[in-house]
C-alpha cells in the first residue's frame, strides 16, 4: 500500500510516519492489488485530528478521527476504516440483489429559478453493474451514484429509497 502522509500546519516526525505505515498496512489483506492511503494529520484548539483516505481501485474509504493524541486517533481511524470495509463487503453483497426496485416514472423536473449552483464536483464515471454500483454508493456514504451501465451501456443513476431499497433511474432511448 502506497502511504502519503502530510501534517498540516506540524511536522510529522519519522516515527509516527512508520506507526501509521504499520497501522494501515494491516489493511493490505483486504486490497490484492494495492491502494493508495493520504493521511492528513493536524491539530485545532488542542484537539489532534486525523483523515485518512484510503482509495482502491475507483472505491474510496474515508475517516476523520478527532482525539487527544495521534496515536489515539489513528487507532479510530483505523478502526473505522476496517469497519467500513467489512460492513460492505459482507452485509451489502448479500441483499444487494433483493432490494434493487425500478421505478414506474421518471422525475420531477419542476426546479425553482432561483437555486444556483454552490459546487462543481468532477468525477470518472465507468462501466458497471447496477448492483456494483449500489455497493460503490454505499461506500461512499452517498444517497445516489451516477455510472455508466455495463450492461446497456448508458449513464443511470442509483439512489436510495425513502421508504428503504434502491431505485435504478434509466434514460429513454
Amino acid at each position: 500500500m502506497k502511504v502519503n502522509i502530510t501534517g498540516r500546519q506540524l511536522n510529522v516526525f519519522d516515527e509516527m510516519k512508520e506507526l501509521i505505515e504499520k497501522k494501515l498496512a494491516k489493511l493490505d489483506k483486504f486490497f490484492p492489488k494495492g491502494a493508495t492511503a493520504n493521511v492528513v494529520l493536524s491539530s485545532r484548539h488542542g484537539d489532534k485530528i486525523m483523515e485518512i483516505t484510503l482509495q482502491s481501485g475507483g472505491t474510496l474509504f474515508r475517516s476523520e478521527v478527532k482525539a487527544d493524541s495521534f496515536r489515539n486517533a489513528l487507532d479510530g481511524a483505523v478502526s473505522n476504516i476496517e469497519r467500513q470495509i467489512r460492513k460492505n463487503k459482507t452485509r451489502l453483497q448479500k441483499h444487494l440483489r433483493e432490494q434493487i426496485v425500478f421505478p414506474d416514472t421518471g422525475f420531477d423536473d419542476t426546479a425553482e429559478e432561483d437555486e444556483e449552483i454552490l459546487r462543481t464536483k468532477t468525477f470518472s464515471v465507468r462501466p458497471m453493474s447496477p448492483e456494483d454500483a449500489i455497493l460503490e454508493m454505499n461506500l461512499l456514504g452517498h444517497d445516489f451514484f451516477l455510472f455508466v451501465n455495463s450492461e446497456t451501456g448508458k449513464t443511470c443513476a442509483v439512489y436510495r429509497r425513502n421508504g428503504g431499497g434502491y431505485g435504478l433511474l434509466e434514460p429513454e432511448k
